[in-house]
């Protein structure tokens, strides 16, 4: 009998380390995949438990002036970064290149190779609050463009949740991660992995000389490097240029449905997740994207 006891006392030992072990892989993934420059933005006290995709993370705004300005160097700094790194084919592209990432939410396809750089494409996005049309700058952002019309014609968006919202600079909504399912609960945990998740690949951002974010802008999420876009993008529902850099590929343009976010904004956030050490904002008003539709002409 004590022999038994010894083994279970170990084997329970053992799964505590393997989950603790697992624990801490999940924070740092979810470390990696948020609005990126808004960790310069947090630790300069703007924002509060903001991003990777954003990495989180931030502390209470103390010195207004003091803040602005190192804001500005942040952005400016990663900025500059992003650009060294991004795409410098000419657009529109004829070519593009995927590459595979992981965490995998939901595995699909690659997108082609070869991007349709002369079509002209619209999007409608059909939530549970009412439909949100893009017009997707295809010209200017071709292969990212090309990702978001083959992942929206496989369903990868279809049943999901915008998991995060941010309200006091960048003003944004961020969709686009399949572990993020309508069901579900955005509950702040700790263990959460919502919003670390990619389509299997990714792949290198466009159309960042002199980027602009006023409201209704549609612009790619990343991991922190300018290769790193995937499947997360956000909607800017006020003007974010000052605090977003040109970091983020602008993809499209809201064309009708901006008030829906921006109602959403008026409602604010529930709770942060994972924790001080960084991750989400929950928006209190669930926004479920129920399916997205291409037009091309």
């Amino acid at each position: 009998m004590a022999g038994k006891n010894e083994r279970q006392r170990r084997q329970a030992r053992e799964r505590y380390r393997r989950q603790q072990e697992m624990r801490t892989v999940r924070q740092r993934q979810v470390r990696k995949r948020w609005l990126t420059g808004f960790s310069a933005v947090a630790a300069a006290g703007l924002v509060a438990a903001l991003l990777v995709v954003f990495l989180p993370g931030g502390s209470a705004k103390k010195d207004p002036s003091a803040s602005a300005k190192k804001s500005a160097s942040a952005s400016a700094s990663a900025s500059a970064s992003a650009t060294a790194t991004a795409s410098t084919v000419a657009e529109p592209a004829h070519h593009c290149t995927y590459t595979k990432a992981t965490p995998v939410s939901k595995k699909v396809s690659f997108p082609p190779s070869a991007p349709d750089y002369t079509a002209s494409y619209t999007a409608t996005i059909k939530t549970n609050l009412g439909p949100i049309t893009f017009n997707l700058l295809n010209s200017k952002a071709t292969c990212t463009v090309n990702s978001f019309v083959h992942l929206a014609e496989v369903g990868y968006f279809n049943n999901t949740q915008c998991h995060r919202m941010v309200t006091s600079g960048p003003y944004v909504l961020q969709c686009g991660d399949a572990y993020a399912t309508s069901t579900t609960k955005l509950d702040c945990s700790t263990t959460s992995v919502v919003g670390t998740g990619t389509p299997g690949y990714e792949y290198a951002s466009e159309n960042l000389t002199d980027a602009k974010y006023p409201a209704g802008t549609v612009a790619m999420a990343n991991g922190g490097t300018a290769t790193s876009n995937g499947s997360q993008f956000f909607i800017v529902y006020k003007d974010s240029s000052s605090t977003l850099g040109s970091s983020y590929t602008p993809f499209a343009t809201v064309s009708s449905g901006l008030d829906i976010v921006q109602n959403v904004a008026k409602d604010g956030v529930s709770c942060t997740y994972p924790s001080a050490e960084g991750g989400g904002i929950v928006p209190k008003k669930k926004v479920i994207i129920d399916s997205v539709t291409i037009k091309k002409t």
